[in-house]
């Protein structure tokens, strides 16, 4: 598997000193990939996310020293509207203000159409489109109040194509980018950007439980399962890593992409290139 990048050191040039992100989905994966990203580079973060609270507050312990960063934990159920207002009211009220939201929050769904349960569809829509609604719509007052804010939807190479089997998380998806491009042009003249990054198969500990799982039921060596299965779609037949979505999300919630909004912006290794 390739090697995570490195991370810069603390100390080094901290392009979003000062600021205050909230990111969904953050307790493993890319969400905390990202959120990592955000506080070497000078961020306050608040952290959201399912987990064991012991494993909860190793994961802020460790992001403050290794960082320098401040981090704070929101439990908030991202099917909940009113958690969801608790939350950013949260990282308001301790920081004094919100620069950065990022929606990552997500499940996935794998099955024919006419064999996903209402429920599952439920589900699936609520965390991964409707939630990031409900997001939007408590942090924009507090962005416009204060002058501007950056708004980062993680979507994914299925908000660009279809595939069979993912009916709920596809929909989902596209409606993400809509919404995406929605808030860009609600926003354009308030210093407010609003964009999506659409990754394809990304290193994460569900990813290689997959690929554990995958091995263990084809029997098939796990480099063809690599390349033949799971990166069948994706021409570089690499996992992105984590650090690539993170420094690339940095990147947009930077002064430096101050032009760039209502874009649906690929990592996904040639996939959406076919």
């Amino acid at each position: 598997m390739h090697i995570p990048l490195p991370q810069p050191a603390v100390g080094t040039a901290k392009i979003l000193d000062g600021r205050v992100a909230l990111v969904t989905g953050s307790t493993s994966g890319i969400g905390l990939g990202i959120a990592r990203a955000f506080a070497f580079a000078g961020a306050s973060v608040v952290i959201n996310g399912f987990g064991k609270p012991e494993e909860i507050n190793d994961t802020i312990e460790g992001l403050q020293k290794e960082t320098g960063a401040t981090a704070v934990y929101s439990a908030a159920d991202m099917t909940k509207p009113d958690e969801i207002a608790v939350m950013v009211n949260l990282a308001l009220e301790t920081f004094g203000r919100l620069d950065i939201l990022v929606n990552n929050a997500g499940i996935f769904h794998v099955g024919p159409i006419d064999q996903v349960s209402a429920e599952k569809w439920d589900a699936v829509v609520a965390i991964n489109l409707s939630s990031a609604f409900h997001t939007i719509r408590v942090a924009l007052p507090a962005m416009r109040r204060q002058g501007g804010g950056r708004i980062i939807n993680i979507a994914s190479a299925l908000a660009l194509v279809g595939s069979p089997l993912t009916s709920a998380y596809t929909a989902a998806k596209h409606g993400i980018i809509g919404l995406t491009k929605v808030v860009a042009l609600e926003t354009a003249e308030q210093n407010i950007t609003c964009n999506a990054i659409c990754p394809g198969n990304v290193w994460t500990p569900l990813a290689e439980a997959h690929l554990a799982e995958q091995v263990k039921t084809g029997g098939l060596p796990r480099e063809q399962v690599i390349r033949n299965v799971l990166l069948a779609e994706q021409p570089n037949k690499r996992f992105a890593m984590v650090e690539e979505i993170g420094a690339f999300a940095t990147f947009l919630a930077s002064d430096a992409a101050a032009s760039i909004t209502g874009a649906a912006l690929p990592i996904d290794g040639g996939w959406t290139a076919h």
